[in-house]
Protein backbone atom coordinates (compact mmCIF):
# COMPACT_ATOMS: atom_id res chain seq x y z
CA UNK A 1 0.00 0.00 0.00
CA UNK A 2 2.55 2.46 0.73
CA UNK A 3 4.64 1.66 -2.03
CA UNK A 4 1.51 2.24 -4.17
CA UNK A 5 1.10 5.75 -2.69
CA UNK A 6 4.90 6.72 -3.44
CA UNK A 7 4.13 5.41 -6.41
CA UNK A 8 1.03 8.01 -7.31
CA UNK A 9 3.20 10.88 -5.48
CA UNK A 10 6.18 9.98 -7.61
CA UNK A 11 4.02 10.35 -10.62
CA UNK A 12 2.39 13.59 -9.21
CA UNK A 13 5.69 15.24 -8.95
CA UNK A 14 7.36 14.23 -12.14
CA UNK A 15 4.07 15.62 -13.55
CA UNK A 16 4.15 18.63 -11.98
CA UNK A 17 7.66 19.68 -11.91
CA UNK A 18 8.17 18.80 -16.20
CA UNK A 19 6.57 22.06 -16.61
CA UNK A 20 8.85 23.85 -14.49
CA UNK A 21 10.88 24.63 -17.88
CA UNK A 22 8.01 25.93 -19.41
CA UNK A 23 7.27 27.78 -17.00
CA UNK A 24 10.50 29.79 -15.95
CA UNK A 25 10.52 30.24 -19.62
CA UNK A 26 7.15 32.53 -19.34
CA UNK A 27 8.21 33.85 -16.21
CA UNK A 28 11.56 35.06 -17.52
CA UNK A 29 9.50 36.71 -20.43
CA UNK A 30 6.62 38.58 -17.81
CA UNK A 31 10.09 39.78 -15.88
CA UNK A 32 11.85 41.24 -18.65
CA UNK A 33 8.74 43.14 -19.19
CA UNK A 34 8.48 44.20 -15.09
CA UNK A 35 12.27 45.24 -15.54
CA UNK A 36 11.47 47.20 -18.43
CA UNK A 37 9.10 49.41 -16.88
CA UNK A 38 10.64 50.00 -13.55
CA UNK A 39 13.41 50.96 -15.86
CA UNK A 40 11.54 53.61 -17.27
CA UNK A 41 10.19 54.91 -13.95
CA UNK A 42 13.61 54.98 -12.61
CA UNK A 43 15.27 56.99 -15.17
CA UNK A 44 12.06 59.79 -15.21
CA UNK A 45 13.06 60.16 -11.65
CA UNK A 46 16.53 60.46 -12.07
CA UNK A 47 16.13 63.00 -15.05
CA UNK A 48 13.48 65.03 -13.13
CA UNK A 49 15.82 65.25 -9.80
CA UNK A 50 18.51 66.12 -12.35
CA UNK A 51 16.54 68.73 -13.91
CA UNK A 52 16.36 70.14 -10.33
CA UNK A 53 20.02 69.84 -9.98
CA UNK A 54 20.09 67.02 -7.21
CA UNK A 55 20.91 63.53 -7.09
CA UNK A 56 18.50 60.62 -6.72
CA UNK A 57 19.26 60.39 -2.99
CA UNK A 58 19.04 64.11 -2.59
CA UNK A 59 15.54 64.23 -4.53
CA UNK A 60 14.74 61.51 -2.09
CA UNK A 61 15.53 63.59 1.52
CA UNK A 62 13.87 66.48 -0.25
CA UNK A 63 10.73 64.74 -0.57
CA UNK A 64 10.71 63.29 2.85
CA UNK A 65 10.99 66.87 4.22
CA UNK A 66 7.94 68.06 1.96
CA UNK A 67 4.61 67.21 3.78
CA UNK A 68 2.54 66.78 0.30
CA UNK A 69 5.17 64.13 -1.30
CA UNK A 70 6.28 62.78 2.05
CA UNK A 71 4.11 59.50 1.58
CA UNK A 72 6.16 59.43 -1.97
CA UNK A 73 9.21 58.73 -0.76
CA UNK A 74 8.99 55.78 0.79
CA UNK A 75 7.09 54.23 -2.08
CA UNK A 76 10.10 55.44 -4.94
CA UNK A 77 12.91 53.81 -2.25
CA UNK A 78 10.54 50.87 -2.30
CA UNK A 79 10.76 50.97 -6.44
CA UNK A 80 14.10 51.28 -6.50
CA UNK A 81 14.92 48.30 -4.30
CA UNK A 82 12.51 45.83 -6.45
CA UNK A 83 14.06 47.28 -9.57
CA UNK A 84 17.35 46.20 -8.08
CA UNK A 85 15.96 42.84 -7.24
CA UNK A 86 14.51 41.95 -10.32
CA UNK A 87 17.33 43.49 -12.84
CA UNK A 88 19.45 40.93 -11.03
CA UNK A 89 17.40 38.33 -11.41
CA UNK A 90 16.58 38.45 -14.85
CA UNK A 91 19.99 38.50 -15.56
CA UNK A 92 20.89 35.41 -13.86
CA UNK A 93 17.86 33.70 -15.30
CA UNK A 94 18.67 34.68 -18.59
CA UNK A 95 22.48 33.82 -18.26
CA UNK A 96 21.11 30.02 -16.92
CA UNK A 97 20.24 27.44 -19.35
CA UNK A 98 17.00 25.34 -19.10
CA UNK A 99 18.26 22.56 -16.96
CA UNK A 100 20.60 25.29 -14.52
CA UNK A 101 17.84 27.27 -14.15
CA UNK A 102 16.33 24.17 -12.01
CA UNK A 103 18.88 25.13 -9.21
CA UNK A 104 17.29 28.58 -9.58
CA UNK A 105 13.67 28.97 -8.00
CA UNK A 106 14.72 31.68 -5.72
CA UNK A 107 15.06 33.77 -8.27
CA UNK A 108 11.58 33.50 -9.65
CA UNK A 109 10.08 34.51 -6.21
CA UNK A 110 8.31 37.81 -7.28
CA UNK A 111 4.81 38.17 -6.01
CA UNK A 112 3.62 39.81 -8.80
CA UNK A 113 5.27 38.69 -11.89
CA UNK A 114 4.26 34.97 -10.04
CA UNK A 115 0.86 35.71 -9.99
CA UNK A 116 0.57 37.07 -13.17
CA UNK A 117 2.36 34.16 -15.52
CA UNK A 118 0.45 31.75 -13.30
CA UNK A 119 -2.62 33.51 -14.54
CA UNK A 120 -1.88 33.06 -18.02
CA UNK A 121 0.05 30.05 -17.57
CA UNK A 122 -0.30 27.05 -20.45
CA UNK A 123 1.17 23.57 -19.71
CA UNK A 124 4.09 22.40 -22.83
CA UNK A 125 4.76 19.35 -23.56
CA UNK A 126 8.38 18.33 -21.81
CA UNK A 127 10.21 16.92 -24.87
CA UNK A 128 13.55 18.63 -24.36
CA UNK A 129 16.21 17.13 -22.05
CA UNK A 130 15.07 20.17 -19.18
CA UNK A 131 11.95 18.93 -19.40
CA UNK A 132 13.11 14.92 -18.66
CA UNK A 133 15.23 16.33 -15.74
CA UNK A 134 12.53 18.15 -14.17
CA UNK A 135 10.18 15.06 -14.56
CA UNK A 136 12.84 12.96 -13.03
CA UNK A 137 13.56 15.58 -10.45
CA UNK A 138 9.69 15.61 -9.44
CA UNK A 139 9.27 11.69 -9.63
CA UNK A 140 12.07 11.40 -7.37
CA UNK A 141 11.03 14.12 -5.19
CA UNK A 142 7.62 13.06 -4.72
CA UNK A 143 8.35 9.34 -3.62
CA UNK A 144 10.78 10.44 -1.06
CA UNK A 145 8.67 13.17 0.25
CA UNK A 146 6.22 10.66 0.50
CA UNK A 147 7.98 7.76 2.05
CA UNK A 148 9.56 9.64 4.88
CA UNK A 149 5.99 11.64 5.44
CA UNK A 150 4.54 7.93 5.79
CA UNK A 151 7.25 6.62 7.84
CA UNK A 152 6.99 10.08 10.47
CA UNK A 153 3.19 8.90 10.47
CA UNK A 154 3.30 5.17 11.04
CA UNK A 155 6.20 5.52 13.89
CA UNK A 156 4.10 6.40 16.76
CA UNK A 157 1.73 3.23 15.94
CA UNK A 158 4.83 1.12 15.24
CA UNK A 159 5.36 -1.69 18.18
CA UNK A 160 8.39 -3.01 19.27
CA UNK A 161 9.23 -6.40 18.98
CA UNK A 162 9.59 -8.41 21.51
CA UNK A 163 13.34 -9.82 22.04
CA UNK A 164 13.40 -13.77 21.65
CA UNK A 165 13.75 -15.28 25.27
CA UNK A 166 16.62 -17.69 25.35
CA UNK A 167 16.29 -20.63 27.76
CA UNK A 168 18.98 -21.66 29.49
CA UNK A 169 20.09 -25.47 28.80
CA UNK A 170 19.91 -27.30 32.14
CA UNK A 171 22.95 -29.76 32.60
CA UNK A 172 21.36 -33.29 32.30
CA UNK A 173 20.86 -34.69 36.37
CA UNK A 174 21.62 -38.50 37.02
CA UNK A 175 18.61 -39.92 38.89
CA UNK A 176 20.48 -42.11 41.90
CA UNK A 177 19.38 -45.84 42.24
CA UNK A 178 16.66 -45.96 44.90
CA UNK A 179 18.77 -47.51 48.79
CA UNK A 180 18.37 -51.16 48.81
CA UNK A 181 15.87 -52.21 51.74
CA UNK A 182 17.54 -55.66 53.63
CA UNK A 183 14.91 -57.24 54.85
CA UNK A 184 15.70 -57.76 58.68
CA UNK A 185 14.85 -60.94 60.56
CA UNK A 186 12.47 -61.78 62.58
CA UNK A 187 12.67 -64.08 65.68
CA UNK A 188 10.00 -66.92 65.20
CA UNK A 189 8.14 -67.77 68.12
CA UNK A 190 6.81 -71.56 67.72
CA UNK A 191 2.74 -71.55 67.63
CA UNK A 192 0.92 -72.23 70.67
CA UNK A 193 0.08 -75.82 70.88
CA UNK A 194 -2.54 -77.26 73.30
CA UNK A 195 -1.22 -79.66 76.28
CA UNK A 196 -2.41 -83.27 76.30
CA UNK A 197 -3.17 -84.76 79.41
CA UNK A 198 -0.21 -86.34 81.09
CA UNK A 199 2.70 -84.36 79.03
CA UNK A 200 4.80 -82.13 80.13
CA UNK A 201 6.77 -79.65 78.60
Amino acid sequence: MIRALCLIAGLSGAAGLSQYPEFSQQYLQRLAGQVDELTRQVVEFDETALADGMGREEMLQAMAQTPLVASQEALWRRTFARHARLSENLMLLREATPVERLTLPHRMADRETLAAVWDDFTPGVPLSVAGAASAGTGFLGGWVSFAILAALISLPFRRAKPQPVTKKRQSPTIKADPPVIRPTLVAQTPPNRPRLAGVQR
